[in-house]
């Protein structure tokens, strides 16, 4: 299936201990070029979210962000209470030795480092949660870049129908316009008052025939078109192999402009480009 390499996801989980969300942005590049953002927490997840990436995508720069936000609610205070004795003793034994001058607080003794904690949050489950969204949000990114390839294919198909009916113009004109081109070339000599000699004639006009030959031009134009089509429908990566056909559907187009011999057949060539052009600019956005 044609895909394109520019598309976007974002997916978010609410969960008791806070909220998780994945942003995915891609856009085309040669290769395949991930660029994961994730906070201290995750990091260990790096390792098998690259793995994701390259089994399910062929090029492309993709950035990755997750972000995580704790929730924020009210948690009981813990009392350390072994701590709190061992303060008690201590105090004790001090007052023991310098005597009673000192008594330590009941807010004093809560300042104490360690005396007070909050209700700690399990975070064990959040990196399996995390990398279970970022699965649902490869497979939205994926199927954006279907949509938006199946749109591009659309597209280069129109001008593959445009090049070909391009093509059969130039085909059926062509023998005509090399009929046109003979009496033209009796014409002027006939202008010069120059006597023809019926073998010297045949030669220019042989020489003009085959220069004006495109034939084997646009019998390539129509290959390559064919081996386009077949390549959109193609399962896997293509955008390399279209670009190479874009890069042999302007070569044809150009000798067919270079061996032109009526302005109609250089408009037509003209026309073919500007259709390549557009399909090779269609073309760098596929995976």
């Amino acid at each position: 299936m044609t895909r394109s390499m520019t598309a976007f996801a974002r997916q978010e989980q609410v969960l008791d201990t806070g909220t998780l969300s994945w942003e995915l942005r891609s856009v085309n590049q040669r290769f395949l070029d991930p660029q994961l953002r994730l906070p201290d927490q995750f990091h260990a997840l790096e390792p098998k979210l690259r793995d994701l990436l390259r089994n399910r995508l062929n090029r492309g720069k993709v950035e990755c962000q997750l972000r995580w936000h704790p929730a924020t609610q009210e948690s009981e205070l813990q009392v350390n209470e072994a701590l709190v004795k061992q303060l008690n003793a201590a105090g004790d034994r001090v007052n023991g030795i310098v005597g009673p001058t000192r008594q330590y607080s009941v807010l004093e003794l809560l300042q104490w480092p360690g005396v007070l904690a909050a209700e700690s949050i399990d975070l064990t489950e959040l990196p399996a949660a995390a990398l279970i969204l970022f699965e649902t949000s490869l497979d939205e990114l994926i199927a954006h870049r279907e949509r938006e390839g199946q749109a591009l294919k659309g597209l280069i198909e129109q001008r593959l129908d445009a090049i070909l009916a391009i093509v059969a113009q130039v085909q059926k004109n062509l023998p005509s316009i090399l009929a046109q081109q003979r009496q033209n070339l009796k014409d002027r000599l006939a202008e010069l008052a120059t006597e023809l000699d019926p073998q010297r004639l045949e030669q220019e006009i042989a020489l003009l025939a085959n220069k004006a030959d495109v034939a084997e031009e646009l019998d390539r134009l129509v290959t390559h078109v064919e081996e386009v089509r077949h390549t959109l429908q193609q399962n896997q990566a293509m955008g390399r192999r279209l670009d190479f056909l874009m890069q042999e559907l302007n070569r044809e187009a150009n000798t067919l402009s270079s061996k032109s011999i009526v302005t109609e057949t250089t408009l037509n060539a003209v026309e073919l480009k500007v259709l390549i052009e557009q399909m090779r600019e269609q073309v760098q956005n596929i995976e």
